[in-house]
């Protein structure tokens, strides 16, 4: 099976797919994707009726240009069920929490084999999240980060692994782990998602975005949250800004001009360039080229109504 390219992704919104309201309101939050959630936020009671729900939710929270992702539920009984509902032409990816070692991942891989041959889709098409949440699975992380193709990003989830190794989410404590959940991800050609920091910490949206400011200059690409508030900052601060695409843009040029001059050594700013420099630069650019090409692919809202309309 060959990776189709990794999805474009800077912010992915939790929305518990029995809570209507949420659901139908997710479209219009500006979320590059939305997790509709089979797991933490749905009662034990509540699952069957929340499969139930999958195939119109994804209609109607994709409707804003979202990608749609599904979070199946661990337990292996509860994750075929999951994978039975949730598998579709609508669904993009489903996130797999709690993922323990690469068997795991190649075992759900082989369930969506499956389905996508019952429904003809395309194999492959269902891309994967894996969520490493133990520590037990935090010292396989790399082997899970190459566990199979259909992978195409890794979080570590701040909740979860802190209660496992017995410490409090806080950015100290996380600022190893996450960077080596980054490491891992980078290593597997995958994303890595996540900030460090923790999820439940939605009020504070000032602290928030220094958070993510400093999560992205420590290798993330993209978050999931719980709160629609946190999504708007999530686009601006896993997206270049003007400056750093102009500065790019400079760097490339004079390297360029350098090798077509035969010269050794240019420098921008100041300061030395050479290929990492002007590789970042490119990669920076090819990221806002895609990020621009998301934008655009987005339906326009239909403007509100003029007075005396209805």
């Amino acid at each position: 099976m060959t990776a189709s390219p990794l999805p474009v992704w800077r912010s992915l919104l939790f929305v518990p797919v029995t809570a209507k309201r949420f659901v139908d309101g997710a479209a219009r939050r500006g979320a590059d994707a939305i997790i509709l959630d089979l797991e933490d936020s749905v009662a034990p009671s509540e699952k069957e009726h929340a499969r139930a729900l999958v195939p119109e939710a994804a209609a109607t929270v994709s409707r804003g240009g979202a990608d749609v992702v599904v979070r199946i539920n661990r337990p292996l009984r509860l994750a075929v069920r999951d994978i039975e509902a949730a598998v579709g032409p609508q669904v993009l990816a489903l996130a797999l929490p709690k993922v323990d070692s690469p068997e795991h991942v190649r075992l759900i891989a082989e369930t969506v084999d499956e389905v996508e041959v019952e429904r003809g889709i395309a194999p492959g098409a269902t891309r994967l999240i894996a969520m490493v949440e133990t520590a037990a699975a935090f010292f396989r992380i790399a082997e899970i980060a190459r566990a199979h193709p259909r992978l195409c990003a890794l979080n570590l989830g701040a909740e979860d692994f802190a209660l496992s190794v017995g410490i409090l989410p806080e950015a100290e404590g996380l600022f190893m782990p996450k960077q080596m959940a980054v490491f891992a991800a980078r290593a597997a050609g995958i994303m890595p998602l996540g900030f460090i920091g923790t999820v439940a910490e939605y009020h504070d949206l000032d602290g928030f975005r220094q958070t993510i400011r400093r999560s992205r200059r420590l290798g993330f690409i993209g978050a999931s949250v719980i709160h629609p508030s946190q999504i708007p900052i999530l686009n601006e601060e896993f997206r270049a800004s003007a400056e750093e695409l102009d500065h790019a843009r400079r760097v490339i040029a004079a390297y360029d001009k350098a090798l077509a001059e035969g010269v050794g050594a240019v420098t921008v700013d100041g300061k030395m360039i050479d290929f990492p420099v002007v590789e970042r630069a490119r990669l920076l650019i090819e990221r806002e080229e895609a990020i621009a090409a998301r934008e655009a692919r987005r339906p326009i809202p239909n403007p509100p109504p003029r007075a005396g309309e209805g």
